[in-house]
């Protein structure tokens, strides 16, 4: 069931879904927390259909902020509030409500949602597109317990981690570190049946991935040894190669859904390792609402403390070098007079032959007498 709602309020919202939920014979509010995606109008869809099938698992009301820019001065400075209401079939197993915010309530957005919350509820934020720098001080960020992002949706991953670094709070997470939970969960299970030293690691995957730092910063700060980055065709993650006192471990994955396993001393053997979809990431973070450390220790491990070929991205984020300009020598005035007063020299003959004399130079050539 769909109801539309045009200028409307969040008094006049919360009436629309409990006059839903009759309608539908379900008066009750059996849903666990409440889920609030901040997105585009281009990524509205995709963002509330992941959300739709994570729900499945965690019923939640799902309030979908959509800030649409206005075209002309004069339609900035009038604000107004779009929604479309969705119960029953049409929202999964929750409640689903799109915003689409107009003019100046753009800035107050969290005043549009803040009503609209489940009481006694946890409180989920999620940017499926253009995350704050600081989602934990972001207006309605300030609302979640979690607070999900994603820097594989970024323009720049690599500098969207260093932000997430420098501005981390309990409960900020990402779904990049989502993505590595099978790669962490089989790299751990392989070392636990080898008896063995570290010595140094190796990741290697496509180039503007996120998780492939966030993975080599994982081993670097747990294991305290030296990751190299490196950079492969993908698709996403490819191989993970750690030296060890008793032969290398490799986990290679060529084609994003079955991965090889080797370990010293026994035979090779194939892991499910699929990439998952974003349903699933969500619905993974959705299971727990406690500040995630191991994902805070790694992020603060920092981008830069890996080795490995600077990547394109990397060297597009670096700044330029300027070099400082050449020391210019100046010349004494006695010099340049004596320069230019001085014969200019003859130039050189073309063969080379700079000391035979001229014809004028040369002495007359003598005729010999006719016999």
């Amino acid at each position: 069931m769909k109801i539309d709602l045009t200028d409307t309020t969040s008094s006049k919202i919360n009436k629309a879904l409990v006059q839903g939920r009759r309608a539908i014979g379900t008066p009750a509010v059996g849903m666990v927390l409440t889920l609030v995606i901040v997105t585009d109008e281009e990524n509205a869809y995709d963002a509330l259909k992941a959300a739709n099938e994570a729900s499945r698992e965690h019923p939640s009301r799902t309030l979908v902020v959509v800030k649409r820019v206005s075209r002309s001065p004069r339609d900035r400075t009038k604000s107004r509030l779009d929604a479309e209401v969705r119960v029953g079939a049409d929202a999964g197993t929750g409640e689903t409500v799109v915003l689409r915010l107009y003019g100046e309530v753009i800035n107050h957005a969290q005043s549009v949602v803040l009503p609209l919350l489940l009481p006694d509820a946890p409180v989920v934020v999620w940017w499926s597109v253009d995350a704050p720098r600081d989602p934990a001080n972001d207006p309605l960020g300030a609302l979640g317990q979690r607070r999900v992002t994603d820097s594989f949706a970024a323009e720049k991953p690599v500098g969207e981690l260093r932000a997430r670094a420098e501005s981390y709070e309990p409960g900020d997470t990402d779904l990049a570190w989502a993505r590595i939970t099978p790669w962490r969960s089989m790299l751990a299970a392989a070392l636990d049946q080898i008896s063995c030293e570290v010595v140094s690691a190796e990741v290697a995957g496509e180039e503007f991935n996120p998780s492939v730092e966030l993975l080599a910063m994982w081993l670097a700060d747990r294991l305290h040894v030296h990751v190299r980055r490196s950079i492969s065709a993908g698709p996403g993650l490819t191989q993970v190669r750690m030296e060890t006192t008793g032969g290398p471990i490799t986990l290679h994955r060529s084609d994003g859904t079955m991965a090889t396993l080797a370990l010293p001393g026994q035979p090779d053997r194939a892991v499910a390792l699929k990439r998952r979809e974003t349903s699933e990431l969500l619905a993974e973070e959705l299971r727990r609402l406690d500040p995630d450390d191991t994902y805070a220790s790694a992020l603060r491990f920092g981008v830069d403390r890996l080795g490995g070929v600077q990547s394109a991205s990397q060297r597009a984020e670096t700044p330029a070098r300027v070099m400082a300009p050449l020391p210019v020598r100046t010349v004494p005035d006695s010099a340049v007079t004596e320069r230019t007063s001085a014969p200019a020299p003859m130039p050189a003959s073309p063969s080379g032959d700079g000391d035979r004399p001229s014809p004028a130079q040369m002495p007359p050539v003598k005729k010999a007498d006719p016999q």
